[in-house]
């Protein structure tokens, strides 16, 4: 895997990248606000990267910061979400930004970006909430779901309270609910619970 990059800058474009490394040269995408950080053509640029492989192709992803790359490995493993449109999440907000919109429950912001549908955006709040920075995660838990601005969230709030009421630990019932509500978004409280009992039984 290539876990790093050091050479120079041949080319730049609009999120795209052109790197020569002892007489090669590596395509990388990055984030399309890191345009703005780089260096002149010519020069000597250092990234952090991401290296997928698939049938179709290679794709290498660049990033200035370890915490960068690091959100962008966990927004990839999210049901939906893909190396692209993890990328354009990452263009349009930064880790901040990001996990702010993730903490307050920010769906409109989310929407905002191209290629994030609602039941996107519902998505990421629910399965972002335990993989935040410390200092957003310690934000999130004093707010809870209670603060998302949808009939949705707050049937996943009321869901993972009932089931820590029958004595599941709060992580658990975290778990549980973000399993269910991640094959069906349409669901309501009672039905969620069904479905995550029903769930945990068959295990």
């Amino acid at each position: 895997m290539i876990g790093s990059i050091r050479g120079t800058l041949l080319s730049k474009e609009s999120g795209n990248f052109l790197i020569e490394v002892g007489g090669l040269g590596y395509e990388v995408q990055v984030p399309t606000k890191n345009s703005y950080n780089l260096p002149k053509k010519g020069c000597e640029l250092y990234l952090l990267t991401h290296f997928i492989v698939r049938e179709d192709g290679q794709s290498l992803f660049g990033f200035f910061e370890d915490a960068e790359r690091d959100l962008f490995r966990k927004l990839i493993k999210i049901s939906g979400v893909g190396p692209k449109l993890a990328l354009t999440i990452l263009s349009g907000l930064d880790l901040e930004g990001f996990s702010l919109c993730v903490v307050d429950g920010d769906i409109s912001s989310l929407v905002a970006i191209p290629g994030v549908g609602k039941k996107t955006a519902e998505r990421l709040i629910v399965e972002m909430r335990d993989k935040l920075p410390e200092k957003f995660a310690s934000r999130a838990n004093l707010a809870g779901t209670k603060d998302l601005a949808s009939d949705f969230s707050d049937a996943v709030e009321d869901a993972e309270k009932a089931l820590e009421s029958l004595g599941y630990r709060h992580s658990d019932a975290r778990k549980m609910v973000a399993t269910v509500v991640n094959q069906d978004q349409s669901l309501g409280r009672e039905e969620i619970i069904k479905k995550a009992l029903r769930a945990i039984s068959k295990t």
